[in-house]
C-alpha cells in the first residue's frame, strides 16, 4: 500500500506533518486512525518500542526511528499532541462487549490511547495548516481573532529548511551598501 501524499503548501518536517504520515504509514503497527478516521489510537507499550526506543523498525539508510519526534519519553510526545491542539478522548466501558470493539486495547493492557484534534483527519490532509502550535504567544494571538503563523517572520528557516549546500543569511547583509 502506497502512503499518502501531502500537500505542498504543507512543511513535511513539522510535527503534524510528520504525525499524519506516520499514522497513515503500514510500516507501522503502534499508531493508526480510530474507525472514523478522525482520531488516533496509539499502543503506548508497542509506540515506545517501535518509534521511540531504538529497536524500531527503521534500520540500514533510513533515519532512527526515535529521530522522528526528537524525544524518546511518551509523556514529552503526548505533550507535543496536546501543545498542537490534540485532545485526550475518554471512553466509557458500555456493558459486557467492552473491550471488543476496534478502538479497545486490542489485548494492549488498557495501554491505547485515543486522542482527537478537528484538524486532523484520514482523508483530509490539507486541515493540516491549521494545526498551529499553541505557544502562550500564539494563545494571545488567537484569543485576540489574529491569525497565527507556523514560524515568526523575522527569524530565518532553520538548516533543515534550507536547501542544501546553501549557506545560512548572514546577519545584516542587507543593512550594507
Amino acid at each position: 500500500m502506497e502512503e499518502p501524499l501531502l500537500p505542498a503548501s504543507i512543511n513535511p518536517n513539522n510535527f503534524p506533518a510528520k504525525l499524519w504520515r506516520l499514522v497513515n504509514s503500514p510500516r507501522f503497527r503502534s499508531i493508526r486512525w480510530d474507525a472514523r478516521g478522525e482520531g488516533l489510537l496509539i499502543d503506548q507499550p508497542l509506540f515506545e518500542a517501535e518509534l521511540l526506543g531504538h529497536a524500531g523498525p527503521c534500520s540500514g539508510g533510513d533515519r532512527a526511528a526515535g529521530e522522528l519526534f526528537k524525544t524518546t519519553n511518551f509523556t514529552s510526545f503526548v505533550r507535543q499532541l496536546n501543545l498542537y491542539g490534540f485532545r485526550k478522548v475518554v471512553t466509557v466501558p458500555a456493558g459486557p462487549r467492552a473491550g471488543s470493539g476496534p478502538e479497545s486495547d486490542g489485548g494492549s493492557g488498557g495501554h491505547l490511547h485515543h486522542f482527537h484534534s478537528p484538524h486532523f483527519r484520514r482523508d483530509r490532509p490539507d486541515l493540516l495548516v491549521h494545526l498551529k502550535r499553541l505557544t502562550s504567544a500564539n494563545k494571545a494571538k488567537l484569543a485576540a481573532g489574529l491569525e497565527v503563523s507556523n514560524r515568526p517572520r523575522n527569524r530565518p528557516p532553520n538548516r533543515s529548511q534550507r536547501p542544501p549546500g546553501e549557506p545560512p543569511p548572514s546577519p545584516g547583509k542587507a543593512d550594507r551598501p
